[in-house]
């Protein structure tokens, strides 16, 4: 693993788990939403060749029937696509992302409904992709860009595997300060009074940290021992009951759940631990700039990301009060996923068996999750009871085994490319 200097100065080992935001040419892809002219090819204003940009319109909207993500051109030519997001009205649908072979090529999140249109503009080559709108029916979509595929990476092993940690070092940027924006509007939520409003960001603030767990779990405030919860971020945003230290007592995300969920409203306490959540992720984001990855660093802390699933999230522990499980071990899931995805070009110069396994091994994962979504609930997904444990806690810990098994076999792959 690699090294960064924690805020005091101690090295401590970096974990990683991955996914990139990346507005580059790319060869083939995965997604989807419903669409008004499914399979139709480039018509009209697809493509402005005045501006020599591809443009596709997505428009989130509730109706009597569940919640709809429409895109109005599902094949554009390749070259600079501007991808225009509209929420007129989903209150499911907060996210829409395009994807290639399991990778997170770009992304929109926190589309509130109501909102202004946000754009999202990638240099796309031909190939076949995805635009997945978690939450809305149909949930994934085929997106084809026609005409020249890009290039397909080339270089040894190790230099595929080097492009794909600078990759990654992206996106934890990306996502870091898409916790601060969605902590932040936590804060707003919970010093408005709103208690309804507090819990639903509360599940949509959740994710950011769930992705990257294994890469920023290691940072300890200037003055602290690493020994010391006090002065160990971790432990400040994403301690829980089952961790507790008395000495140090109750912060960070499930602090607010607790409030939230049991006592059922909004204390000045609850408010003094959210304005203090966003000083550590703002902390955090600040801290994680120093962040470097080697390719092992990757592929240990998608197994970590795994392993949390495991010990936590399956058993019902990591969100006691909101029971939210299910979006917290989707994200590790996630965040796993991107991880290898990142690595994946390299890793097949190495063992193109071992990819395709892995790869399988993440869409059955991934597949098997989509049975629990639940656009209307907090996260949407289902709410992780008792019962509900009771009788899929087993299925679902056989299936990250199985994947888990696979990726184990990783960092020693890549390790010695």
């Amino acid at each position: 693993m690699s090294s960064f200097p924690t805020a005091s100065g101690l090295p401590r080992a970096s974990r990683v788990a991955a996914v990139v935001l990346s507005a580059v040419a790319l060869t083939a892809g995965v997604v989807g939403c419903s669409t008004s002219n499914s399979g139709d090819s480039v018509q009209g204003d697809a493509k402005s060749p005045s501006a020599g940009v591809g443009k596709v319109a997505i428009t989130l909207q509730s109706g009597s029937s569940g919640d709809t993500c429409t895109v109005d051109h599902t094949s554009v030519p390749a070259g600079p696509i501007t991808f225009t997001i509209t929420n007129q009205s989903s209150t499911a649908i907060t996210e829409v992302e395009l994807l290639s072979q399991q990778k997170i090529v770009g992304e929109k999140e926190n589309l509130a409904p109501g909102l202004k249109p946000v754009s999202l503009t990638l240099t796309l080559g031909g190939g076949e992709y995805q635009i997945y709108c978690p939450g809305g029916s149909p949930e994934t979509q085929k997106f084809t860009v026609t005409g020249k595929a890009a290039a397909a990476p080339t270089g040894t092993a190790a230099d595929l595997l080097t492009q794909g940690t600078k990759e990654y070092g992206d996106y934890v940027s990306t996502e870091v300060a898409g916790m601060v924006t969605a902590v932040e509007k936590l804060q707003k939520d919970v010093d408005s009074g709103d208690v309804d409003a507090a819990k639903k960001q509360y599940g949509v603030a959740r994710p950011f940290y769930e992705h990257i767990e294994s890469d920023v779990e290691g940072f300890v405030l200037p003055g602290y021992k690493a020994t010391d919860n006090a002065g160990n971020l971790d432990y400040l945003i994403d301690m829980r009951a089952s961790n507790l230290d008395p000495k140090v007592g109750w912060h960070g995300f499930h602090a607010i759940e607790r409030d939230l969920w049991q006592g059922g409203k909004i204390t000045s306490s609850t408010k003094k631990q959210a304005a203090e959540l966003t000083k550590n992720v703002k902390q955090l984001s600040t801290l994680s700039k120093s962040l470097t990855y080697k390719p092992e660093d990757l592929a240990n802390g998608a197994a970590s990301l795994l392993e949390e699933v495991q010990s936590n999230k399956i058993k019902g522990e990591e969100e006691d009060f909101s029971h939210i499980d299910l979006v917290d071990f989707a994200a590790n899931v996630e965040g796993a996923q991107q991880a290898f995805a990142n690595l994946r070009p390299g890793l097949q110069k190495i063992d193109p068996t071992l990819t395709s396994q892995i790869a399988a091994r993440f869409q059955s994962t991934t597949t098997m999750l989509d049975g629990y979504r639940d656009p209307q609930a907090i996260g949407g997904y289902k709410t992780y009871t008792a019962a509900l444990r009771d009788s899929d806690a087993n299925k679902l810990s056989q299936n990250v085994q199985a994947l888990q098994d696979s990726l184990s076999q990783l960092a020693q792959k890549v390790a010695t490319a």
